[in-house]
């Protein structure tokens, strides 16, 4: 084979590469911030708790909690919390 055609190839086979892992970078980036959502979710609702203990007030730190908080950050905590007060 000609080393032009080889060459080429290699460039493309790259490329390709490149364009594969920037394309499943988008979903890993989205999957972080979810979690580093859930995560600062998690410990406001604990803080609140630790906070709210001694006044009788408590939002408990279930999966569906952690699943607002997580989705949402500190507005969904802000939403337990008006919940917890409502309801």
């Amino acid at each position: 084979m000609d080393r032009g055609l080889i060459i080429l190839a290699w460039i493309i086979g790259v490329l390709i590469v490149f364009a594969f892992g920037k394309a499943m970078l988008l979903p890993l980036k989205v999957i972080l911030r979810l979690v580093i959502n859930g995560i600062i979710g998690g410990i406001v609702i604990l803080l609140i708790n630790l906070i709210g203990t001694p006044l009788g007030f408590t939002i408990s730190l279930n999966p569906v909690s952690a699943l607002v908080a997580g989705i949402l950050g500190l507005p969904g905590v802000i939403l337990l919390v008006i919940l917890k007060y409502l309801l």
